[in-house]
């Protein structure tokens, strides 16, 4: 357990007011928005702040005013602990199985390494969340599965495990909920300055030109981020989470509906020279990724690498999805599609680019 040195924790919470522990230590800022705690005097103290709650208010966030308090301090000195390049060093995480529903032995592990994409399918229900879970929380046989979570081969230090600020691993799922309603630009800097990134504000903007390049409907920078559509959200947090999060580690649940340019998306985190794990029914995704991990009643089941014959189907789904693109934006722009669709699939390559509806002839 992190033990709190008592001049620090004095310091943070008693002698300096909250405008000086922010200036300092920016990235607390979001401790305070987490369980949306009035800061609206940042001349006081944390101590004076949490004076004018009652201990009901921290147990509607299932925690209590010590918790809150102790949480702060254990954050900023695990923070100051670490050095910069601790977590760029992983390179690859290897699942040892576990058991299935039944508890019947798991067929196979999994080794997933940097700068890869590993693809979970399975039918809904099948386990294919638990497995992410397994691997957020760096599993040690202590979850339902069973399973052990290994980093660069080797059991998980405490601090690996229990990090505050959850530096190792970034989840981007299905539901985008912001708990400070920031402009967009505004919520990036604070994002950034947390991280102790240089120039924050020149990062906030490459992180929205970056996300403008996924989503259909640009996003404005002074737009309120709880005012975004479900494609601009879970847009700027790939971007965000590309160039910016340094975690090294990304878990992503069924980016296929959200309205985005998948293949990019894809692209952007594997740039980042990131492990990628993600959970997809989306045939182009699923074959777009270096593996898959076939799940079945909460177990793998197999691991498969693409065929010569699934990249040569990856090219004409691929193909597909641009048409199919197209029609959208036709759609979108409030064009009819009357061309014979069917005719033009059954007989040869579609012409069916946004302004040129040519049948096949």
């Amino acid at each position: 357990m992190t033990l709190i040195p008592p001049d620090l924790a004095t310091d943070l919470l008693v002698r300096r007011s909250i405008a000086e522990l922010i200036a300092e230590y920016p990235y607390v800022e979001n401790y305070f928005a987490a369980i949306r705690l009035d800061v609206m005097d940042p001349s006081r103290s944390v101590v004076e702040v949490l004076g004018d709650h009652p201990e009901e208010y921290f147990a509607d966030y299932g925690l209590s005013k010590a918790d809150f308090a102790t949480s702060i301090v254990a954050f900023v000195e695990q923070v100051l602990s670490q050095g910069p390049d601790e977590l760029g060093t992983i390179t690859s995480l290897t699942l040892l199985p576990g058991h299935d529903k039944a508890g019947r032995p798991e067929a196979c592990g999994l080794v997933v390494r940097a700068g890869e994409v590993t693809c979970i399918v399975g039918p809904t229900g099948s386990g294919k969340s638990r497995l992410l879970e397994d691997i957020e929380c760096l599993a040690q046989g202590d979850t339902p599965t069973g399973r052990r979570v290994l980093v660069n081969g080797a059991e998980p230090s405490d601090e690996q495990r229990y990090d505050l600020g959850h530096r190792l691993v970034a989840q981007l799922t299905q539901n985008m909920n912001f708990v400070i309603d920031l402009p967009v630009g505004e919520f990036i800097v604070l994002h950034a300055e947390s991280r102790d990134v240089p120039m924050p504000d020149e990062v906030a903007t490459r992180v929205i030109e970056c996300a403008n390049t996924l989503a259909g409907e640009p996003i404005n920078p002074a737009t309120p981020v709880t005012q975004l559509s479900g494609g601009q959200s879970r847009a700027l947090m790939i971007a965000d989470t590309a160039l910016l999060s340094a975690s090294p580690i990304v878990l992503v649940d069924e980016i296929e509906n959200a309205g985005i340019d998948r293949r990019k998306a894809l692209d952007l985190l594997v740039g980042a020279d990131k492990i990628v794990l993600m959970s997809t029914h989306d045939p182009i995704l699923a074959l777009l990724g270096d593996r898959r991990a076939v799940i079945e009643n909460g177990a793998i089941r197999d691991v498969l690498d693409a065929s010569d014959a699934e990249l040569a189907n990856l090219a004409f789904l691929t193909d597909l999805d641009e048409h199919l693109g197209a029609l959208r934006e036709r759609i979108r722009a409030g064009e009819r599609i009357e061309e014979d669709l069917a005719a033009a699939f059954m007989t040869g390559p579609l012409r069916l680019r946004r302004g040129t509806p040519t049948p096949p002839g």
